[in-house]
């Protein structure tokens, strides 16, 4: 019996639909109880029991990785389209078996970031606040018709992304190194970052993180932002410098942020973010819908198997 572990939150939440299937094909399927992450430690106990590992965003480490192969561990798999938390390096040298799930919800992480787009617009979350205190709050917003938005990343979630921001009448910037102009629909720009933030009522991070954009927002950037920018994270983290972030927001340099990933997650209590009152966050959760996660999840599974299959 092939053994299996699962360590991403959104499959382990449909856990019931899928271990049934997995037992039937003959896997002993271990499903921790995961909020986010399970730390190094833990995975490097739990990795070399199991020949074949689901990771959501975990640390798979060299250290890890490498406890694993010294066990039972054979195959490796993403569940989702970002791999910057996995050595895929590593993967090769020890013969581990890699692959990720691309282009699996990249309509339904476009579908959050519009919503957080129009969310600092027009103060939906501050209105939200105010009224359930007891308010009848009224904040002046602005229209999207004809302010410019800047998507950093054009692959599937940006493409995504784009379509639904050009149904809202918002002129488009896209910053992706690997697309040229031709990669583009008529009536976009495509820029090297950060040339013409300046011009920019929101950014929108869409991209994979990589050594190279590690706290591409920084300080430098940011005073280049136009006074008031709103910005919008739905890709990783650390592609923000959160403390210049922080300066930024206490400044008034942005507007107001919304975040559905964090440099640290889950977002520490003690983070000065929590205490902004023109933040909105999320979870690290836009790919998590019934649909999306069938997909990834399906997908997953398949790529296990395969492996499995074929050594």
């Amino acid at each position: 019996m092939q053994r299996l572990l699962i360590t991403c939150p959104p499959m382990l939440g449909k856990k019931d639909y899928f271990l049934p299937r997995l037992r039937e094909r003959g896997f002993d399927v271990h499903c921790p109880d995961v909020a986010q992450t399970l730390s190094e430690a833990e995975l490097m106990e739990l990795v070399p029991q199991f020949d074949a590992w689901i990771i959501g965003d975990d640390p798979a480490t060299r250290r890890v990785l490498a406890a694993g192969a010294e066990g039972r561990l054979r195959v490796a798999v993403k569940w989702g389209v970002g791999v910057d938390n996995v050595d895929r390096d590593v993967c090769a040298e020890l013969g581990l078996a890699f692959a990720n799930t691309p282009q699996m919800f990249g309509a339904e992480v476009a579908d959050v970031a519009l919503g957080y787009v129009i969310a600092l617009a027009r103060h939906t979350f501050a209105i939200d606040r105010g009224v359930r205190e007891g308010g009848w709050p009224k904040p002046r917003g602005i229209s999207l018709t004809g302010k410019t938005v800047a998507v950093v990343g054009y692959g599937d979630i940006g493409r995504a992304t784009v379509s639904r921001l050009q149904a809202c009448e918002l002129n488009v910037i896209v910053y992706d190194p690997a697309r040229s102009s031709a990669d583009l629909p008529p009536g976009m720009r495509l820029l090297s970052w950060p040339e013409g933030v300046e011009e920019c009522d929101f950014l929108v991070f869409t991209c994979a993180l990589t050594a190279a954009n590690r706290h591409m927002l920084d300080v430098g950037v940011l005073e280049r932002c136009k006074q008031g920018v709103r910005v919008v994270n739905v890709a990783r983290g650390p592609l923000i410098d959160e403390q210049a972030l922080i300066e930024a927001l206490e400044s008034g340099q942005v507007q107001s942020a919304a975040l559905d990933v964090f440099e640290l997650e889950p977002l520490p209590m003690n983070s000065p973010l929590r205490k902004h009152p023109y933040c909105v966050f999320g979870s690290h959760n836009g790919s998590n819908t019934e649909e999306g996660v069938f997909r990834a999840s399906d997908k997953a599974i398949e790529l296990v198997e395969g492996f499995l299959q074929n050594p």
